[in-house]
């Protein structure tokens, strides 16, 4: 799997950073990803929809550490040159 074409819109917000579709093996979109600002630093949010009773639940997201990793690495970097381009 792979991570083929990343779309990113900055937000200049305190906390959130970004709003992040991915393209995966040309064939398959996820929306609606976030970059937080967390206390630790920024991090990517998974889509996610808020339940009745006030907790989000992750509408899609990766099964093992090792793919959160490669879509955050990817998606952070392509996050870090759009900063750079209007900065």
């Amino acid at each position: 799997m792979k991570v083929t074409e990343v779309r990113v819109v900055p937000i200049d917000e305190d906390r959130l950073k970004a709003y992040v579709a991915i393209t995966i093996d040309d064939c398959f979109v996820i929306k609606d990803l976030k970059i937080i600002n967390g206390t630790n630093g920024l991090f990517v949010a998974m889509p996610s929809k808020k339940r009745k009773d006030g907790n989000f639940i992750d509408i899609a997201h990766p099964l093992n550490k090792e793919t959160r990793k490669m879509i955050e690495d990817r998606v952070l970097e392509e996050y870090r040159k759009e900063v750079e381009k209007k900065g």
